[in-house]
């Protein structure tokens, strides 16, 4: 029902224009609603209070939410009161459309508002949605000296408290929710240490796909892996390998020097040396094939 933002003026200007109901005219239209269900009269009912929407609306700017959004919002409650309207109930639609009107907006902006919900109780609610006017009126109360100070006094918090039938310590802790600033999880532009946000250091990367691979080649690698590639020598180069690279000693001293092998197989130390690389040649092929 509403335009977008773009044209969210043309769309104010417009509904501005239609004109209002007399008493009678709206008593007409809601009779022929509730006694046949006639759509042309719903659409006539609901057409004559989009003002009354956008009105509304602007009360709620202050939540840094798109006024579209809450146009639309309210357009939804406007709709479930002309659906539930009775005309002899002696009530005016605009007082009960109202009521409706401001419901589906509060629901919008309690569920939009923050990714962490500040109002859960019928209370926060009552607190959420009054605090901030009433602040303001207490400032203005206590005098220009005070006008910049940002927390209630102990005093005001009992005069809110009582006024809003809440407890203390629930004006407290709502006061202390809705000062806090919301943080961006991403950086807002790319400039040095200000480019250093949240989403930095919140970021999981030990379940990153590509790390979680990574770290499961490395294990294989070091278990079955060499298993495999030490399958893939003669017995002679399987245990130079070992010697070499495998083995470590009680003393934490290594294996077998190229000195030592060599005198076991009778050839020279640059032979042992030749073997070892060409071992290790064939094993790391046979790893490349492996992970393939």
């Amino acid at each position: 029902m509403v335009p977008s933002i773009g044209n969210l003026d043309a769309y104010i200007t417009a509904v501005n224009r239609i004109p209002m109901l007399t008493p009678q005219e709206e008593v007409s239209l809601a009779t022929r609603l509730q006694a046949s269900g006639d759509l042309d009269a719903a659409g006539r009912l609901v057409l004559s209070h989009l003002r009354l929407v956008v009105s509304v609306s602007r009360q709620y700017l202050g939540y840094g939410l798109p006024q579209g959004d809450l146009i639309q919002e309210g357009n939804v409650g406007l709709m479930k009161a002309v659906k539930r309207f009775d005309p002899t109930q002696g009530v005016r639609l605009v007082s009960y459309a109202l009521h409706w009107i401001k419901a589906e907006i509060h629901e919008y902006i309690l569920k939009n508002w923050r990714m962490v919900k500040v109002a859960t109780t019928k209370a926060q609610r009552k607190l959420f949605f009054n605090l901030r006017s009433m602040k303001q009126g207490l400032k203005g109360e206590a005098g220009d000296a005070d006008t910049h100070r940002n927390t209630l006094t102990p005093t005001e918090v009992s005069t809110v408290a009582r006024e809003l039938n809440v407890k203390p310590e629930e004006v407290i802790e709502m006061e202390t929710r809705l000062s806090g600033g919301d943080v961006a999880l991403e950086a807002q532009n790319d400039d040095g240490e200000e480019a250093f946000a949240p989403i930095a250091y919140l970021a999981d990367d030990s379940n990153e796909p590509t790390r979680r691979l990574e770290a499961r080649h490395r294990d294989w690698l070091s278990g079955d892996g060499i298993a495999h590639a030490l399958g893939a020598l003669d017995a002679r180069s399987r245990r130079i390998v070992e010697e070499r690279w495998l083995k470590v000693n009680d003393d934490s001293s290594g294996g077998m020097t190229l000195h030592e092998l060599a005198a076991e197989y009778g050839i020279s130390a640059e032979r042992i040396r030749q073997i070892e690389v060409a071992a290790m040649k064939k094993m790391r092929k046979a790893l490349e094939g492996a992970a393939a």
